[in-house]
């Protein structure tokens, strides 16, 4: 029999908010691909995520960078 199945904490659900609400900002740029976003997140994939502080910092940075990248005058968001 399986173990019981256990629940994203806080951060999880919020770095996954995060990514949803980057996927579809991604969807509204025509000249963006989905690679970029996934780079960004992969970036940090080796990130502990008991690392509070850590996570933390990568997810208000991540909100601020989504916050730029929505504004309609930003059309590419490649490096």
């Amino acid at each position: 029999m399986a173990g019981a199945k256990r629940g994203l904490s806080g951060l999880q659900r919020e770095v996954l908010a995060l990514y949803r609400q980057c996927l579809r900002e991604v969807r509204k740029k025509p000249e963006v691909r989905d690679l970029f976003l996934w780079n960004e997140f992969d970036k940090f994939i080796t990130v502990d995520k008991r690392d509070f502080s850590v996570v933390e910092h990568l997810l208000r940075k991540g909100r601020r960078q989504l916050e730029t990248y929505s504004s309609p005058s930003i059309k590419d968001v490649m490096r």
